[in-house]
């Protein structure tokens, strides 16, 4: 049997466990989401902020209410957040943000070479495993990947990388 609308969790509790279990699947997958959302509110909020204060982004999303958080910027993260949750389309959503942070984890373990070879005397607080064959494996599976993004979900991946 294969998974309705790429539901593999809830439709493989189906499967083993019955029609009681692909619901309790289907709720804990629904707190899961709204969990990891939780998260992101919550932190992404900070990266505005600290956007704001360098000029980077509204000046609204700097400011601090009385409880010392950026109460601004959590209510626009909120709003964002709900829509996108909302939407019903998290396949979409997913497909869409999957190849921009490929895109950029490949640049930020380029400039793991960038900075080694700009700064060698830099002090090195941590190490980069495996270092140069482990980050070179990495950029060419994740560029691989991407490329097959291109391939296979242009309509998705384009826009990515725009």
């Amino acid at each position: 049997m294969f998974a309705e609308k790429d539901r593999v969790a809830t439709a493989s509790a189906l499967q083993i466990f019955g029609a009681p279990a692909s619901i309790i699947m289907a709720l804990l997958i629904m707190v899961s989401t709204f969990g990891c959302n939780n998260g992101i509110v919550l932190s992404s909020v900070r990266v505005y902020q600290a956007m704001a204060k360098d000029g980077l982004f509204f000046d609204k999303m700097k400011e601090n209410n009385q409880y010392g958080v950026p109460g601004y910027a959590l209510w626009v993260q909120f709003v964002w957040a709900s829509i996108l949750c909302l939407s019903g389309k998290y396949n979409d959503l997913l497909n869409y943000v999957m190849f921009a942070v490929m895109l950029f984890y490949i640049i930020t373990i380029i400039g793991i070479f960038v900075l080694r070879k700009k700064r060698p005397d830099a002090e090195r607080p941590y190490k980069a495993f495996g270092y140069p064959v482990i980050p070179i494996i990495y950029i060419i599976l994740v560029s691989a990947f991407c490329f097959n993004l291109l391939y296979t979900l242009p309509k998705y991946s384009f826009p990515g990388w725009v």
